[in-house]
């Protein structure tokens, strides 16, 4: 598998010790010479890549082979419905609710919940189907390769983990604050300013350091170990969340609801943007689908089950803030334990500030867990140095990919404000929600080979039309006065027009095997639409951040991981040499294609006599 000639003792080798070839073993690295002629070649290879697909089979057995040890499978639906609650309820219930409803939403934060509840609960369908069908820990990058490329792969790759040093991140400071309530202090006490910094980076957070340090541990021992802290954790955290909302609501004042949107639907839509960032987790536990036992079972019962728990309670929790206390005199650092403060039961508050860390902490470790197994997909194509995706045969955990991201996220928490973070992490998530959306649209219309070329461009079309549509939408809602609306009777009906002409005039191509989104092209291509329409709602800055790091994740990529994966791929045949042009997006080892072909002839058969109950989950 080695692009060294050497195979998997090649790989072995490497793994010994901490060399060059451990970080850029490509033949486009062995010399000056060679590293000249390979950016010389930069065009063919870039068109190389963005018309080549992965196939389901290379990412299941192939790359798992280059991390020299396969990871263990010991999760069930119960470890990931668990994973699933730990992974999201954190900081953006905790935090982001006070900070969006006294700042934009007022006691309508609870609508901006709902909103974005929807847009994760679409995004997590086009994930279980996925996660099903590819269980490896590579997460959305997979399915991205396998889908639209290499190249879009990459870029989304370069956001997921954004997202998660950024969210990581996030957490650990809101550590900060929640520690620093319990023990009756503000947060600031325990930061360290420096006026020479800038306001959104001089405030230092050690301790957010040090939570982040004893999380890499936990991660790098066990992923069963870190599935049972995660378990006991998370029961302690929902006990703690139904004391807050029962209790809430006995003190609840319903006075406190007489100016419910002070800033109308733009306050709740933009409000609802940031609070994204509370959803953000979930697709953690579609990485652990390499680890699961049963993904077919497992995967969609954990998904989807811990989804619905957490928009329900998140709803419940909004709710109760804002009866217990006036919007506008929400503490932002910790709102829940000053508003039982503020009600009479300052006892109270202690005890919410120890559930909120134990919900961080858990949110922390399943972020840290999630993240690495990202990394090490993404290092096993070597777009990222194939050292990172080495797995420890002791634990059988990707050990050093744990080390760097989490190390990573211990920079960014010990320099940066969260109000900073939340914004940036919200663009990075929706935009990997709307590339996952339109990856599973392809999958279900667009098989290589088999799909005409009438069918393909049809495809093209109502896809185009469906995200310009979207885009048109949030780009008027962003630009335009609360009032108007004339835009909107334009880019809707456009929408509408592009979903039902994928829904009657494409066919499709393909059948999911194990489960299936219901309801396709509708639900994906609303997850597309209100993905784009949420990031309308983003600050500019926020933006400019984000241009940035695409900026820069294109300049690594131009200069080594697009070298570095092509000479990979070339080395292990991932490609037919002898196929050009569109016809080169084929999926790709060549060994997998003949036996592959088969079934996707019955499938489309099959297809063909009921889509309709083509979609239809079943597991």
């Amino acid at each position: 598998m080695g692009v060294d000639g050497d195979g998997d003792e090649g790989i072995r080798r490497r793994g010994c010790s901490c060399s060059k070839d451990d970080f850029l073993p490509e033949e486009s690295f062995k010399s000056f010479g060679n590293y000249v002629r390979a950016l010389k070649e930069t065009p063919f290879r870039l068109k190389d890549r963005i018309l080549t697909r992965s196939h389901d089979s290379t990412e299941i057995h192939e790359m798992k082979a280059r991390s020299q040890h396969e990871m263990k499978k010991t999760l069930n639906w119960w470890d990931l419905i668990w994973f699933g609650i730990g992974a999201v309820i954190g900081a953006g219930i905790f935090v982001l609710t006070g900070l969006e409803a006294r700042d934009h939403a007022g006691p309508a934060v609870v609508l901006s919940y709902v909103v974005s509840g929807i847009s994760a609960m679409l995004s997590v369908f086009c994930y279980t189907e996925f996660a099903v069908e590819i269980p490896v820990a590579g997460g959305s990058f997979a399915y991205l390769r396998v889908e639209l490329g290499d190249f879009m792969a990459f870029i989304a790759a370069g956001n997921i983990l954004l997202e998660y040093v950024i969210g990581g991140a996030a957490v650990a400071r809101a550590w900060t604050s929640y520690f620093a309530t319990l023990c009756n202090k503000q947060p600031e006490d325990f930061r360290i300013i420096a006026h020479s910094l800038p306001d959104a980076y001089g405030h230092l957070d050690p301790i957010a350091v040090v939570v982040t340090a004893a999380i890499c541990v936990l991660a790098i021992v066990s992923t069963k170990g870190s599935s049972r802290l995660n378990y006991i954790a998370s029961i302690v955290h929902v006990i703690v969340i139904l004391f807050i909302i029962i209790a809430g609501f006995s003190k609840a004042d319903t006075k406190n609801y007489a100016n419910f949107a002070p800033n109308g639907a733009r306050g709740i839509f933009k409000a609802s943007a940031v609070l994204f960032f509370a959803y953000v987790g979930f697709d953690a536990v579609s990485t652990m689908a390499e680890e699961t036992k049963n993904p077919a079972r497992d995967i969609p019962i954990g998904l989807v089950g811990s989804m619905v728990i957490t928009t329900v309670a998140y709803c419940l929790l909004a709710m109760v803030l804002c009866l217990m206390q006036p919007y506008d005199q929400i503490n932002v650092d910790a709102p829940f334990s000053v508003a039982f403060e503020a009600v009479g039961w300052k006892w109270a508050k202690y005890l919410v500030a120890a559930g909120a860390l134990k919900g961080m902490t858990t949110v922390l470790l399943v972020g840290a867990v999630g993240q690495a197994r990202y990394l090490t997909h993404i290092a096993r194509t070597h777009m990222m140095p194939p050292w990172l995706a080495q797995v420890n045969g002791k634990t059988g955990t990707p050990v050093n990919a744990t080390i760097v991201m989490l190390t990573a996220t211990a920079i960014i928490a010990f320099f940066t404000k969260l109000d900073v973070l939340s914004n940036l992490l919200s663009i990075s998530t929706l935009f990997i929600f709307m590339l996952v959306a339109i990856a599973l649209l392809v999958r279900r219309y667009y098989v290589s080979g088999l799909t005409t070329m009438h069918n393909r461009i049809k495809l093209i079309i109502c896809l185009a039309l469906i995200l310009g549509s979207s885009i048109g939408t949030a780009a008027y809602w962003g630009l335009s006065g609360e009032d108007d609306w004339i835009g909107y009777c334009i880019t809707v009906p456009i929408w509408v027009l592009g979903t039902v002409g994928l829904w009657f005039f494409v066919p499709h191509a393909r059948a999911p095997k194990l489960w299936g989104v219901p309801l396709v092209p509708w639900l994906p291509s609303a997850s597309i639409a209100i993905n784009v329409f949420l990031l309308g709602s983003i600050d500019k800055a926020s933006f400019e951040r984000f241009g940035i790091w695409t900026g820069l994740l294109l300049l690594y990529y131009f200069l080594f991981g697009l070298h570095a994966s092509y000479d990979t791929a070339k080395a292990s045949k991932e490609n037919d040499n002898d196929v050009v042009g569109w016809k080169k997006m084929e999926e790709g080892v060549v060994s997998s294609v003949a036996a592959e072909s088969e079934s996707e002839s019955d499938v489309i058969k099959a297809t063909n006599k009921g889509s309709a109950n083509a979609t239809t989950a079943s597991y």
